[in-house]
């Protein structure tokens, strides 16, 4: 009988050739495997087919850690969206608040300038009217009468000099506003000549200036009709050298 023949309830003793066997047989084996497995056209090693071989370890614990992550991150983001949006309300109602502001010290700033105006315009005619009272102030005799009533004539645009006016005053009344001529011509018709330029009451009522009185006796009055007439018959009262 052949000693490698095993008998029942008999342990079999390996040889040390049968080991080498043994172990030589499964190596073929995973190197078989491990080459059926690969891809075509695929070059697989002996190191490959034993790192396949490797068991792959996954964990059993949730990954809580990256979820609150990302929860962080995302709220985070929106505390930041809600700061700037925020800042752009606050920003804008500073800035109208600012626009508000600037237009009420605008109106205010316009209201002032237009007071002030106002004020001087209102000091200017007082100042105006102030001075003109000045300069219609006249002395009540032969001169401040003629000067009164070159200022009336040169308004109404009636011709005269001061020359005029006085030689004619002279020698018609000498000076005298009352004076009244009886005897002549006139006084027989029954309109005598009367003031200081010897006026009729008919010419002195035609020939009558606005703006001076209606009284005949009146100096302004009296010269400025005279010398409206003798304008209108003369061309001028510096025309006239006689009686009229």
């Amino acid at each position: 009988m052949p000693k490698n023949i095993i008998t029942p309830g008999h342990s079999p003793k390996l040889t040390k050739v049968h080991k080498l066997s043994i172990a030589g047989i499964a190596t073929l084996g995973a190197a078989a495997l491990a080459f059926t497995a690969a891809p075509h056209g695929a070059q697989t090693t002996t190191n490959d087919a034993a790192v396949s071989q490797a068991p792959v370890a996954f964990g059993q614990q949730p990954i809580k850690d990256v979820k609150a992550s990302i929860t962080d991150r995302m709220a985070g983001a929106s505390l930041k969206a809600q700061s700037i949006a925020a800042k752009k309300a606050a920003d804008a109602a500073v800035t109208k608040k600012n626009a508000e502001l600037a237009k009420k010290t605008a109106a205010a700033k316009a209201a002032q300038d237009t007071r002030t105006k106002e004020q001087a315009a209102s000091r200017s005619v007082q100042r105006i009217q102030v001075e003109t009272v000045a300069a219609k102030t006249y002395t009540n005799n032969v001169d401040g009468w003629i000067h009164e009533s070159l200022d009336i004539m040169k308004k109404h645009k009636i011709p005269g000099s001061y020359h005029g006016l006085y030689k004619n005053i002279m020698r018609e009344s000498s000076g005298n506003p009352h004076a009244i001529n009886d005897w002549d011509i006139n006084a027989i018709n029954g309109i005598p000549s009367k003031g200081l330029l010897q006026v009729i009451p008919p010419t002195f009522k035609a020939y009558h200036v606005a703006g001076t009185s209606w009284n005949i006796y009146d100096p302004v009055a009296n010269i400025t009709a005279a010398c409206n007439y003798a304008a209108d018959k003369y061309g001028s009262m510096d025309n006239v050298n006689s009686a009229y």
